[in-house]
């Protein structure tokens, strides 16, 4: 089998690519980076029971088709994903995001291969306790530019099916916790064990400590994948897909278990989300995805990974 995955070396995708050999032996794997990033770390030591090809480019600007021919699935991750830090390169966020998913798209067509397009649960901001896939437009209200990007993306995948051959899906992950040789640490889990483990108080925003939101296990994400490859659920459908609804505070209490003296520090932010909600994955699961991750299991590994390095340097 051939795969490829686009933005290959970041979270996710350093994640994915190593897992897709345990599943599907000997296969090709194409990796699309433009390194923006320059995490050079995520092409380390990969495993041998596949054949890797990496392509350092844009996939906004140069012709995919020829990297994407003979596919069996498209995986989209390339995107500049900091929700947060958004607001500060809207333009930029809108231009390059939006621009990707256009050219990977039409070189799917192109191509006749099936696309995997990662979204996001932050497109719902609903005054509701749950959401799901097919609630109103009232309650997608994204919080930040980098999600208001993901709502388009969408639109713009559903509209460019109906005049066309393009075989997709998309899965609006929970935010990811869990480690791969391309984690970054800007999204709340990870973020805050690099600040509980370099004992710096946990920084909080005032009013997110009591709010629910999804999170998304990093083994339950390539499950997910993997459940759509194998049932060949490109159908054009959305789903939600997640580990678990927690609150900050849930998440607090978890790192407290390894980091005992944890001290919390509340600061103001841009995105000042008053809404607290829960985000069903029936939808998927009624499929016949069953998910085993843990969040907590998450936060154990990444604490002890990175205690190692601090231990590792007599601290």
């Amino acid at each position: 089998m051939k795969f490829v995955i686009t933005g290959a070396l970041g979270h996710i995708g350093s994640y994915v690519l190593r897992q897709l050999p345990l599943a599907y032996p000997d296969c090709d794997i194409v990796l699309l980076d433009n390194l923006m990033t320059q995490r050079y770390s995520s092409l380390f030591n990969l495993p041998s029971t596949a054949n890797y090809q990496f392509q350092e480019l844009d996939v906004t600007e140069e012709n995919l088709e020829p990297y994407i021919e003979g596919a069996d699935f498209v995986l989209h991750l390339a995107a500049i994903t900091n929700a947060a830090g958004s607001f500060s390169i809207q333009e930029e966020v809108e231009s390059n995001n939006f621009r990707a998913t256009k050219q990977v798209a039409s070189a799917c067509i192109q191509e006749s291969v099936p696309l995997l397009h990662l979204s996001s649960t932050s497109v719902y901001g609903t005054q509701e306790e749950t959401v799901a896939e097919d609630c109103s437009e009232s309650e997608l209200q994204p919080q930040s530019p980098y999600a208001e990007t993901k709502l388009r993306e969408e639109k713009y995948l559903g509209k460019l099916a109906e005049n066309s051959d393009l075989k997709y899906v998309i899965c609006r992950f929970g935010t990811i916790c869990g480690s791969s040789q391309g984690m970054r640490f800007h999204t709340a889990v990870n973020k805050f064990c690099w600040q509980a483990v370099m004992r710096k108080p946990i920084t909080v925003w005032k009013t997110a400590l009591h709010q629910k939101r999804p999170y998304l296990a990093l083994n339950d994400a390539f499950q997910a994948i993997n459940f759509i490859v194998e049932k060949n659920l490109f159908n054009g459908e959305i789903y939600n897909v997640l580990t678990d609804n927690l609150t900050v505070n849930d998440i607090v209490e978890m790192i407290k278990i390894h980091v005992p003296d944890l001290n919390v520090e509340f600061v103001e932010t841009e995105i000042m989300n008053q809404l607290s909600y829960e985000v069903e994955d029936k939808k998927i699961r009624n499929c016949g995805l069953e998910l085993s991750g843990s969040v907590g299991a998450c936060i154990k590994e990444t604490i002890e990974l990175l205690e190692g390095i601090q231990n590792s340097h007599g601290q």
